[in-house]
């Protein structure tokens, strides 16, 4: 029985984890395709996000999707775009909030 209850007790430990790994991969892929081609380089023009986007940046886990922001992301991504649909879309950074590596 105890060894029965240990294995269930492990099954349920890796689930758990692996369910915390993904995190907010269903975020992430919706910020793609929702808010790519308003945060991706050149910094200017910035354009005002769709409706679509707006919603994405609402429900989103930011501090989930900020942990992810690497230098190599920061290449692609502006964070100065980001900034600006942040705010546009209602929710914006607090001041001195680190979202990637700045």
């Amino acid at each position: 029985m105890a060894k029965i209850l240990l294995s269930f007790i492990i099954v349920l430990a890796v689930v758990v984890v692996g369910t915390m790994a993904e995190g907010c991969d269903k975020d992430r892929e919706d910020m793609i395709r929702e808010c790519k081609k308003y945060e991706m380089f050149p910094a200017t023009p910035k354009i005002d996000p769709s409706p679509a986007c707006c919603a994405v940046w609402q429900r989103a886990d930011i501090p989930c999707l900020c942990k992810r922001v690497t230098k190599e992301v920061e290449k692609e991504w502006c964070m100065e775009k980001v900034i600006f649909v942040a705010k546009f879309c209602g929710k914006p950074f607090n001041p001195g909030y680190k979202c990637g590596s700045k």
